[in-house]
Order: structure tokens, then sequence, then C-alpha cells
């Protein structure tokens, strides 16, 4: 049987808190400062501020584009340059690089099968041998 505990000791199901809201003073409220609400414009250090962020994040983007483009150039040129070697390779060999994981695989999962199905002779022979079998 479980321990019964008082309240909920599950994450997420306590109880709310429970806060006494007492009356403000007029003095107590005089003594808070007021907030100033937000401008709605920018003022112009934050628009230069901006416009310097801008230009810094469009840089960076020029930047990785290039070396996207070169990448992809470098890598074009290297097979432009030798397409024989690309295309001299039937592709049954490349296949059989490949997926040479899948042929072991598939030995092992036919060694296991086989291995299961011996044991299940193995009993059935022994249960037969031994008479249990016939009820």
């Amino acid at each position: 049987m479980a321990k019964r505990t008082r309240g909920s000791s599950r994450p997420g199901q306590r109880r709310p808190i429970t806060r006494s809201t007492r009356p403000v003073k007029p003095a107590e409220a005089a003594a808070v400062a007021p907030v100033a609400p937000r401008p709605t414009e920018l003022t112009p250090e934050e628009e230069a501020r901006a416009a310097e962020l801008e230009a810094q994040i469009v840089s960076e983007e020029r930047q990785a584009e290039q070396a996207q483009r070169q990448a992809r150039d470098r890598q074009q040129r290297a097979v432009d340059r030798d397409p024989a070697v690309r295309s001299a390779v039937p592709l049954s060999v490349r296949e059989a690089e490949e997926y040479a994981y899948v042929a072991r695989d598939v030995r092992r999962i036919a060694t296991i099968a086989t291995g299961l199905f011996a044991i299940m002779i193995g009993l059935w022979i022994a249960l037969q041998v031994s008479g249990v079998g016939a009820i």
C-alpha cells in the first residue's frame, strides 16, 4: 500500500502561492518613482549602432557565401580535371565497396537463423525421443 502524503508531491501540482495584498498608503505611493515610458523612436546613436550591426551581419553572410562558392568550385575543378578516374570505375565495383557491410549483415543473419533452426530441430528430436511431445 502506498504511503499517503498531504498535498501533492508531483512536480507542477503544487498549490498556488497565496500572497496577501495590503492596501498601499498614500505616503508609500508617493515614494515610488513613476516609470518613464519608452520612447517610440530611436536615438541617432541607436540608429548608428543598428546600421553598424547590420553591415557586420551582411559582410559575414557574404564571406560565408563566398567560402561555399569557392569550395564548390574547387570540387568541380577536381572532377573536371580528371573525369576518367570517376567514370573508369564500374558502378558494380563502387557498390561493392559502399555496401560491403550489407553482405556482412546478411551473413550474420543467416548464421543466427541457421543456429536457431538447428536448436529447434534438436529440441523437437529430444521431445520425440523422451515421449513428452505426445500428449
